[in-house]
């Protein structure tokens, strides 16, 4: 009976984080030639895809919040609400602050995020006429300070 044995695994597959830092190091010092270069490739996709997930994903509880706030009758749960849009509002501006070309997303991914957060709303309060269409401004700025609920 033969057995076969596994190829050893490489650092990248043992320990990501440790990866990450021989990688920099490997780049700090232009060792171009050590670098790894198609696994650094594979994560810098990642991240890219990461951010911009992360930010469809609160500006859809942003805008969910927003619409709950402006036209759920629940005054116990418009403290709730508030603090979850306080709390998305500040994630997001964290966000755009990290990387600005995350702002071109934030737009691009408006009308989609509205669609998704109006469809949850309507689920949960299918006695509510929501608008169909975004009433507000949908500038960033007005979007992480506004209270349209005023």
């Amino acid at each position: 009976m033969t057995q076969t044995t596994a190829p050893p695994l490489t650092l990248y597959e043992r320990d990501l984080d440790l990866w990450l830092e021989m990688a920099i190091v490997q780049l700090k010092a232009g060792d171009f030639h050590n670098l790894d270069v198609e696994n650094l490739i594979e994560e810098l996709e990642g991240l890219s895809g990461s951010n911009k997930r992360e930010i469809e994903s609160r500006l859809i509880r942003l805008i969910e919040h927003i619409l709950k706030r402006c036209y759920v009758n629940m005054p116990d749960c418009y403290r709730g609400w508030e603090v979850t849009i306080i709390n998305q509002r500040d994630k997001l501006r964290r966000l755009l602050r990290q990387s600005l070309s995350l702002k071109r997303h934030f737009l691009q991914s408006f009308d989609e995020s509205f669609d998704t957060a109006l469809e949850l709303v309507r689920t949960e309060y299918d006695q509510i006429t929501f608008p169909d269409t975004w009433q507000f401004s949908s500038e960033i700025e007005m979007m992480l300070t506004v209270k349209f609920w005023e």
